[in-house]
């Protein structure tokens, strides 16, 4: 009955302890095991008693229950998490089940733990609150991997390596400047998962079935002990809405989708002898001993497909849902599941392959003279010397290769006079060496020295900032937590 991993069940609000209970009039249906997610709810078990305790102890500080009964229903539920997820009894979701073990325990009162809620506004309070902690997780893994990213730049910051466009060589750059590149990247993810985690962090419970309880429930107080922010409005849209999931599944793909650029430009750069990965991140054939193979970084690259289906069977799922709640939600938590933790998996990997690659210097110097990857750089220099661009383009193409005297060839045919007239000889060659090239494309981002300097130090500045951000709402958590825990001690 639960969303698997986050159970939802019957529309019913009140005790409850007709439909889950004392077994429902369809219990003995041969589709029973079609509808139970209970395997499945192991994910949100803990979720799933947090909630319940804090619903509780709503209810009887509001009097809506005895505090001796609240006392029984909270010692009951200690003891369902001390014996586990395993040993709850046969049911069709968490939810049901952990209220069957708690009335075995304490009796027909213990049907009062459902009081004023229903399982559709409990699971979205479980989803939610389970997910947060998952978001948290993916979060800290991304900032480690933009740690790893911004230290192995730094590093190369100097390094030189050719930049391609279209897979050819295009002009130079730095390996600093390349690594430094996806750690942007990346840096936008995290804003887009704090972003979606700032809408996660919203209260359903109180709304029931859908339209709300007719028992004097303080929605803000249960809110508090579990550590949301805030909750959410509209009852019906807060029990059957799931744009949240969406919304980090969302953010999940397009940080895979990062990922899987580092890893494609890994594996290439791996292929051309420009870095080697460390043997922890690599693997060797079955048949063929010479080979060391980056599979690691191909799994990563796959993962952009996980995300991407789930994403998509998560939107295909929601799709055309009328209001309120349909059972059609149980199958779309598992898509948000599935997604996350791969996507951690793979952020965990990348950040260890980017710190301990070894990246070949001499390979790379040789190949960033190749190709004639200077080529923009001495075009760029002929229009500071007050040639038109477009005709020091045609120029720099007339002369294909990076040779002073090819070039000073082909001033002769665009131009009508030799280079000399427009440029010194030695800044011509010096804007053919690589090196120069880089250290000339020192506008706001490019790859030379100071510019490369200030931006890992801007790079560096949001990192810190996100690091406290994540930081704060992992103390958030735990202040609520420990709330939770004395509250529920001053009944037990």
């Amino acid at each position: 009955m639960s969303e698997q991993g986050s159970g939802i069940g019957s529309d019913e609000s009140g005790n409850g302890d007709g439909d889950v209970v004392r077994g429902d009039r369809f219990s003995g249906g041969p589709a029973r095991g079609f509808l139970s997610s209970l395997s499945a709810d192991e994910r949100i078990f803990t979720a799933d008693l947090a909630v319940d305790r804090a619903h509780v102890v709503m209810l009887a500080e509001q009097g809506i229950i005895e505090d001796e009964t609240a006392g029984e229903i909270l010692t009951a539920l200690n003891v369902v998490e001390v014996d586990g997820h395993g040993s709850l009894p046969d049911g069709e979701d968490v939810h049901a089940a952990i209220e069957t073990s708690v009335v075995q325990k304490v009796g027909d009162d213990g049907g009062k733990m459902h009081t004023a809620r229903s399982r559709n506004d409990e699971v979205a309070t479980c989803i939610r609150y389970r997910l947060r902690e998952d978001v948290l997780g993916v979060l800290d893994a991304t900032l480690a991997l933009r740690e790893a990213l911004l230290e192995t730049a730094e590093s190369h910051a100097n390094t030189v390596m050719p930049g391609y466009t279209h897979l050819q060589p295009a002009q130079p750059t730095t390996v600093g400047h390349f690594l430094a590149s996806y750690e942007q990247a990346i840096s936008r993810d995290t804003e887009r998962l704090l972003d979606a985690y700032g809408r996660v962090n919203q209260s359903p419970l109180g709304s029931a079935a859908f339209a709300g309880t007719p028992f004097d429930v303080n929605r803000e107080r249960v809110a508090d002990l579990l550590g949301f922010d805030s909750v959410l409005g509209n009852s019906m849209d807060a029990s059957s809405a799931r744009d949240f999931l969406v919304e980090t599944v969302s953010a999940l793909a397009n940080l895979a989708t990062t990922l899987s650029g580092i890893a494609e430009d890994l594996v290439i750069y791996s292929n051309r002898g420009f870095v080697e990965l460390s043997d922890d991140y690599s693997s060797t054939s079955s048949i063929m001993p010479q080979k060391k193979n980056p599979d690691t970084l191909e799994l990563v690259r796959a993962v952009a497909g996980d995300a991407h289906a789930g994403l998509s069977g998560l939107l295909s799922t929601l799709k055309g849902l009328p209001r309120a709640y349909n059972r059609d939600l149980q199958r779309a938590t598992p898509h948000a599941w599935g997604a996350i933790d791969a996507v951690t998996d793979a952020v965990e990997v990348t950040a260890g392959a980017v710190a301990t690659a070894t990246w070949n210097e001499d390979v790379l110097a040789e190949e960033s003279a190749e190709g004639f990857s200077t080529a923009t750089g001495v075009a760029d220099l002929l229009a500071m010397c007050g040639v038109p661009f477009r005709t020091a383009h045609e120029l720099v193409a007339t002369a294909g290769e990076a040779d002073y005297d090819a070039l000073d060839s082909a001033a002769n045919d665009v131009l009508g006079a030799p280079l000399a007239e427009y440029v010194p000889r030695e800044e011509v060659e010096s804007a053919l060496d690589p090196e120069t090239s880089v250290e000339m494309r020192d506008s706001h981002g490019g790859p030379a020295g100071d510019a490369m300097a200030e931006g890992l130090s801007d790079a560096e500045a949001t990192l810190v900032v996100h690091e406290e951000s994540v930081a704060e709402l992992v103390e958030s958590l735990e202040s609520a937590n420990e709330l939770l825990q004395t509250e529920v001690n001053d009944y037990v």
